[in-house]
């Protein structure tokens, strides 16, 4: 049995993360303290694990969770950012609702951070005669940097960790009706929304902005092609897919991660200085996920297993207790453990029906949606919102306190939508 001790690492990473951002952000911006207390957290652990036999559990988080996880992300990273949108066009309510209903839907493509990285500049070039553009943020953060990336293991972190645990690549296109929905309501309220404020615009900066139109154009396209080898790559190399082709033989661990940083080397050569120069390209932002998801990975595997021992005693069996408990985790923690951590919980209950991923199917969609859209209900709740927030205010769009967004948007917006969400599906 696992003492419950070995929690306290986990709990503390995680307050860390929550905390640090906003009481000691001088302390907290620099990388290398993200990964010193990554790595004193997980002293113990690791000490705890090896001396208790539990050397095999600690590698397999290592070499087949963390490594995959971060070799995907930066894929996307990367590759993404090698790609350009530039141009300028009439910041009209429907042009702008467009802009968020193509953020949506290429974020199950592209990744949540790929999305959101690829629109965010242009959405905000194109708003930059306008007065009245929070709300476009704010909106920009729950459907592209969030609820968007919903039907692939590529779409948001959570989900890749659910894809390693088991669940297949077009297992999370059975989330579509969820998806389509909360996307629906989210662009249309964000449409009437824009509208009211289009009409209280100065209507002199509106005729200019009407006026001086750049066409939207693209750079590095080569990293569109190199995009798709992600997808693919992602999708079938897998153990999976080489048992249902009878070709296992040629099938070898790591094969994918292989790819996908031969991936990442093709877009470092092949893309223009420029193109990353425009983006405004850094490794910094992949260098913190990994500094803070190393301490993560390690901290929480005695914790996982400890939710997996006492899940029967936690109170929770329905579906619509897992999605709003992954959710409201979700929303002040890290979303990525958080659904690990509701994952090893369900593998503890009693199963009925279909399983998928070693739980209940019903479970494991509750555990998605929650993370998934959940992420979106504050600043922390997923990696993207922060870097949304930043560049925007860097072009000088005024954007909410931590609980300012969460009392002005996320409870009256959000909230009232993923409740809905929940009575209709699950």
């Amino acid at each position: 049995m696992i003492p419950f001790w070995a929690l306290a690492p986990f709990v503390i990473q995680l307050l860390i993360i929550a905390v640090a951002p906003l009481f000691f952000e001088r302390f907290w911006e620099k990388n290398l303290n993200k990964l010193i207390v990554s790595l004193v957290l997980s002293v113990p652990i690791v000490v705890f694990m090896l001396s208790n036999g539990m050397t095999a559990t600690l590698e397999h988080q290592i070499l087949f969770d963390y490594l995959p996880f971060i070799i995907l992300l930066c894929s996307l990273f990367v590759i993404t950012g090698g790609i350009h949108l530039g141009g300028d066009i009439a910041a009209k309510p429907s042009v702008n609702t467009a802009f968020l209903g193509i953020g949506y839907v290429i974020a199950s493509i592209m990744g949540t951070t790929g999305a959101a990285m690829l629109l965010i500049r242009p959405v905000l070039n194109t708003n930059s005669q306008r007065k009245y553009k929070t709300h476009t943020v704010l909106f920009f953060i729950a459907a592209v940097a969030n609820c968007g990336g919903m039907l692939t293991p590529l779409g948001d972190p959570p989900l890749f960790l659910l894809y390693l645990r088991g669940a297949s690549f077009t297992w999370f296109l059975n989330l579509l009706p969820e998806w389509a929905f909360v996307g629906a309501i989210l662009l249309t309220i964000y449409y009437f929304t824009d509208k009211y404020y289009f009409k209280k615009e100065n209507w002199q900066a509106i005729s200019a902005d009407l006026r001086e139109k750049i066409p939207i154009h693209t750079h590095g396209n080569i990293n569109f092609i190199l995009l798709t080898g992600v997808v693919l790559s992602v999708a079938f190399l897998n153990k999976d897919f080489f048992e249902k082709t009878g070709i296992e033989q040629y099938y070898f661990e790591g094969l994918r991660e292989t790819v996908l940083v031969v991936l990442i080397l093709m877009s470092l050569a092949l893309t223009k200085k420029t193109v990353r120069r425009q983006n405004k390209f850094t490794w910094s932002p992949i260098l913190e996920v990994a500094a803070i998801f190393l301490g993560i990975f390690i901290t929480m595997t005695p914790a996982l297993l400890f939710l997996n021992q006492h899940a029967q005693t936690m109170g929770l069996h329905s579906d619509w207790q897992f999605y709003y408990a992954t959710g409201i985790l979700s929303s002040f923690l890290d979303n990525a453990p958080t659904a690990l951590a509701f994952h090893s919980i369900a593998q503890g209950l009693p199963t009925t029906g279909s399983m998928v991923a070693g739980i209940s199917e019903t479970l494991l969609k509750a555990i998605a949606m929650g993370a998934v859209f959940f992420g979106s209900m504050t600043y922390i709740g997923n990696g993207p919102n922060f870097m949304v927030k930043a560049i925007a205010e860097e072009n000088k769009a005024p954007m909410p306190s931590f609980f300012a967004y969460i009392v002005k948007f996320s409870l009256i917006v959000l909230l009232p939508i993923y409740i809905v969400t929940q009575l209709l599906f699950l």
